[in-house]
Order: structure tokens, then C-alpha cells, then sequence
């Protein structure tokens, strides 16, 4: 077994914290609530536990603005606690994925405080600080995510400081070999402590153009869409300097791989596929020195239809640099969910998809369980992207709210006031319902994840593209001598299988019948949103975690 054989051939299950599990009754999610539903992921059959920030942080953007990177906020609990969380989670067979957010800091954090408090201060160039433009205004045309100029100007210096975020949020300078340092020894704190690895938030935005050019024009930008769209970031994002740095974080995980597990690196990047996927890093040598995992969002923001999606995965196939591994998402903290983008039988062919494509899986907390985005009533707005842009739909409240467990007040979730209102079906829709219902979602993505734990086919096999028409997505996944065939129906009609593409071999999954396992006699027929996996099943049982 392979050091790497965990993040290839295991699935990643992302937490964000805050909604998970109360442990203490003050309507937030903590650690001993993760612990306390540990068990919860084991029953799921996933490997890793990817959790959104946890750091001290004053929350102007819940936790993405962080005031010490080695420490617990006391909302969530505290580093024994989080120790406790480590041990417990390895002991049960899981892996743990921290959250590492290199861009920015709290503007409380101590040192940005030094930082600003003098142009002469030995850590003003931990930031990025700026003159004036010529009539006062902030140094360029640079826009922060959340609305405004991606600058603020700080009366006590004379100077703009950078934030591609909220102001709250300043930018440090990467280009700081003090900074790089500092940040990396960050990363050694938690792998001492047993992280498996780490999610890096805005992994290309990390370096600034040296010059501090204006961005051009948005050519494709549309009134009415967000303002951010505008300009097109060439002169902050993705720039050459950052793979280098790429290359060090990977350097410093490594130190922490040995002969058993390796480390992983995990990269939130929103970019066009040629250039996702040179955040691998192959050099000259031919050797992958990058993220492991470049974050590939395509299934969150591509058509949902037959043909389009196979276009997406043919072209992110032949993109993959020789040796690199794959990966696939369908939902995050930051995007609608899943079954309210698709609706909910879709849903149920997307978590068939996620769970038989090529590479590495990662699921959104709450999508097993069917999951919707909950509306968030104006005086009950959390999120400052909300807050600065309202009425757009950019916020992101309605995808984190309250994780459903089971009918008991609030869901289960906490005794006391959720931080966020539930979704209005809770109480027929949460785990524990579902958990002893065979055709429900929760169901559904059990038998999913046992059977990609049990077939070497789905969790290391080669991929290849079927035709299947306009309607019908198809492939075969193959692995010493077993070829699973899956075949998915995104038409709203009942549809024929071209006979060319059933093996003559048993229905081992379908995506609407959980009992539904046949010999294949006659023509195949699947319903509307329906998906099946034929082959023949090896039974040499699951994987090892």
C-alpha cells in the first residue's frame, strides 16, 4: 500500500465547523462536536475530515479572518481539545485536513497591529502597504471580493494597505522572505500536532503585481452581475511568483511524509483548466512538486447536462500532467448546494458521478443527507459578502446552515439557539430518518462509498469516455481485469441504453433502487435521473484506511 493511497483512493469529507455539532449549547459547532459525530463519518465510509477554520479570529468573516494561526478560538474550543479531536479521529480510522489561509490576516492580528503602527516598523513589509495615488485616492483600480476598492487607507501612516477581501482582511506580502518563513512554520505547529494535511484558501491570489498595475476591463462583464466581475484580475491573481512558493509549501509538507502516509496539500483555485492544472508543479524533471489536489470546481459551476459534463471531464483528463491524480466536488461552504442548483432526484445522479469519476472525491457536509439551501431572512444575514452586496444572491448563509441529525429540537444540532436558522423539512429530513429508510439519499451515498471502497475499479481505475448520446453520460472504469460500466440518465424521460454499451453482466448499483441488482436479459431501459453501475463486483472487500 502506497504512502499516497489515502487521499488517491479515499474521499474527503469537509466540515464547516461553526454548523456540525454543538457540544455546549450556545448555538455554534465546536470540536467535541465533531468528535461527538466521528462516528457518523466512519458509518458514511469516508477517509478524511477536511475542517474550515477554526483559528482565534474576531468573525468578520467567520473565521477567515484569523488573529492567531496557532490556536483555537475559544468558540470552538481549545488545543487540548483539538488534540483530543486528532487522537480520536486517527484512532476511528480518519484522516484530519486543517484549513491553512496564507493570503490574509485579522487586522487584530499582532502583526498587522505592529505593521501599522509605524512606516518604520520592522514588520510594515509583512503587509502591502501604498501611497496615495496622485489625487488622494487608493493606489489602483484593484476590487475587493466583498464590494469596494481593495484597498483602505490608514489615516496614522499616510498609506493604503492591500485586502482582496474585507477590510478586516489585510493582504501580507509573499514577496516577504520573513513572511514565507513565519507562514511555514505555521504549517509545522499542526503537522506536529498530527494534521494530515491542509485546504489552501486562495492558493493563486497569494502575490501582487510588483508594479501595482491597474487591472483591465472585463470585456464579458454584464450590468447586473456582481460589480467584483468588472475588471479582470491580471495583475493579482495567478501570477508566475506564485508557483515557486507553491513549490515550498509542498517542500515543507513533505517533511512530514514518510513511508506510511504523506501529507497533503489541497488548493482552492478558481481558474480556467490550463491553468488549474499547473498548480501540480511538473518541472523540468518531469516530478510533480505542487498541490497534490488543485481544487477542480468544474461540477459546481458547469450546464447540467449529458453532453457538457462529458466534455468537462474529456478535457480535464487530457489536461492532467502524466502521474497527476484527479479530483472532483460538488458543493462547498461557498456555493449552493448541490440538490438546490440540480433539484433533488438529480442530486441523487450527481453523488453516483462524484463517486465512480476518476480521482479523489470530496463531499460537502450535510449533501449525504439531501441538503437544500435554507433562505436567510434580511435581519438574519450572517455573511458580510451578503451584507455589502445585498439583494445580489451572493451570499452564503443559505448553504451553512444547521447540519440535520435527527427530529429532536433544533435538529439535534444544539440545545440552545442555532446560529443560523434550520432548513423548514428538518424533522423529516436528517440522518437519523434517513439512516433507516433503504431509498433514501443518506442510503444511497453509503452504498456509493462501499462499493468505490470495495472496487479497485472505482477507487485506482483507468477511465474511459463512452458515447451514449445527448441525454446519456457513460464511461467504464477498469483495474486488473475489472471494467465497471456506469451509465447516467440526465433526460427527464425514460431512455433505451445503446446495447453497445451493457456488459452482460448484473446491475451492481442503481442510483433509484436500492434493491434494484439483475442479470441484464433484454434492452436496458433507466428512468429519468437515474443511474446504474454494471459489472461484475470483486469481492476482496474495502480498502484499508
Amino acid at each position: 500500500m502506497s504512502a499516497d493511497d489515502w487521499w488517491k483512493c479515499g474521499i474527503v469529507y469537509q466540515v464547516y465547523p461553526r454548523s456540525f455539532q454543538d457540544s455546549n449549547g450556545d448555538g455554534i459547532g465546536d470540536l467535541d462536536g465533531i468528535r461527538a459525530r466521528l462516528d457518523h463519518l466512519v458509518s458514511l465510509g469516508v477517509d478524511a475530515v477536511w475542517i474550515s477554520p477554526i483559528y482565534p479570529s474576531p468573525m468578520a468573516d467567520f473565521g477567515y479572518d484569523i488573529s492567531d494561526f496557532c490556536d483555537i478560538d475559544p468558540c470552538f474550543g481549545t488545543l487540548d481539545g483539538f488534540d483530543a479531536l486528532v487522537q480520536e479521529a486517527n484512532a476511528k480510522g480518519l484522516k484530519l485536513i486543517l484549513d491553512f489561509v496564507p493570503n490574509h490576516t485579522s487586522d487584530r492580528h499582532p502583526w498587522f497591529v505592529q505593521s501599522r503602527s509605524a512606516r518604520s516598523d520592522a514588520r510594515r513589509d509583512w503587509y502591502i502597504w501604498r501611497d496615495p495615488a496622485p489625487d488622494g485616492g487608493p493606489p489602483n483600480n484593484w476590487l475587493g471580493n466583498f464590494g469596494g476598492p481593495a484597498w483602505s487607507f490608514d489615516a496614522t501612516t499616510g498609506q493604503y494597505y492591500a485586502h482582496s477581501f474585507l477590510k478586516e482582511q489585510p493582504d501580507l506580502n509573499w514577496r516577504n522572505p520573513e513572511v514565507r518563513a513565519a507562514m511555514y512554520e505555521v504549517l509545522r505547529f499542526w503537522l506536529r500536532r498530527g494534521v494530515d494535511g491542509f485546504r489552501v484558501d486562495v492558493l493563486s491570489q497569494i502575490v501582487k503585481d510588483e508594479q501595482f498595475r491597474d487591472n483591465p476591463p472585463n470585456p464579458d462583464f454584464v450590468e447586473g452581475q456582481d460589480p467584483f466581475l468588472r475588471l479582470t484580475m491580471l495583475y493579482n491573481t495567478d501570477l508566475p511568483e506564485v508557483q515557486p512558493i507553491v513549490a515550498e509549501m509542498r517542500r515543507v509538507v513533505d517533511e512530514f511524509s514518510d513511508a506510511r502516509s504523506s501529507r497533503v496539500l489541497i488548493g482552492e483555485l478558481y481558474l480556467p483548466l490550463a491553468r488549474l492544472v499547473a498548480y501540480y508543479g511538473l518541472n523540468a524533471k518531469g516530478v510533480l512538486e505542487g498541490v497534490q489536489l488543485p481544487f477542480n470546481f468544474q461540477l459546481i459551476g458547469t450546464e447540467w447536462q449529458a453532453a457538457r459534463i462529458d466534455r468537462v471531464v474529456r478535457d480535464y483528463e487530457a489536461a492532467l500532467p502524466a502521474g497527476a491524480q484527479p479530483n472532483w466536488v460538488l458543493g462547498n461552504h461557498d456555493r449552493s448546494r448541490i440538490a438546490s442548483r440540480v433539484g433533488p432526484r438529480m442530486a441523487r445522479l450527481a453523488a453516483m458521478l462524484l463517486l465512480t469519476l476518476r480521482g479523489t472525491p470530496t463531499l460537502y457536509y450535510g449533501d449525504e443527507i439531501g441538503m437544500t439551501d435554507v433562505p436567510i431572512p434580511a435581519d438574519e444575514v450572517q455573511d458580510p459578502f451578503e451584507k455589502n452586496k445585498p439583494g445580489m444572491g451572493l451570499g452564503r448563509d443559505p448553504e451553512r446552515t444547521p447540519m440535520q441529525w435527527s427530529a429532536a429540537a433544533h435538529a439535534g444540532f444544539t440545545t440552545g439557539i442555532p446560529w443560523l436558522r434550520l432548513a423548514s423539512d428538518w424533522r423529516m429530513h436528517n440522518v437519523e430518518a434517513q439512516s433507516h429508510d433503504p431509498g433514501s439519499m443518506l442510503t444511497l451515498y453509503r452504498r456509493l462509498i462501499a462499493l468505490r471502497r470495495a472496487q479497485p475499479a472505482l477507487h485506482r481505475g483507468t477511465y474511459e469516455a463512452l458515447e451514449a448520446g445527448d441525454e446519456m453520460l457513460a464511461y467504464a472504469r477498469e483495474s486488473e481485469g475489472q471494467r465497471l460500466v456506469v451509465i447516467l440518465n440526465f433526460g427527464a424521460t425514460p431512455a433505451p441504453v445503446p446495447p453497445a454499451l451493457v456488459p452482460r453482466q448484473p446491475i451492481v448499483l442503481a442510483s433509484t433502487d436500492p434493491v434494484r441488482a439483475e442479470s441484464i436479459e433484454g434492452p436496458l431501459v433507466l428512468a429519468p435521473c437515474e443511474g446504474v453501475v454494471i459489472g461484475s463486483a470483486n469481492d476482496k472487500g474495502p480498502t484499508t484506511r
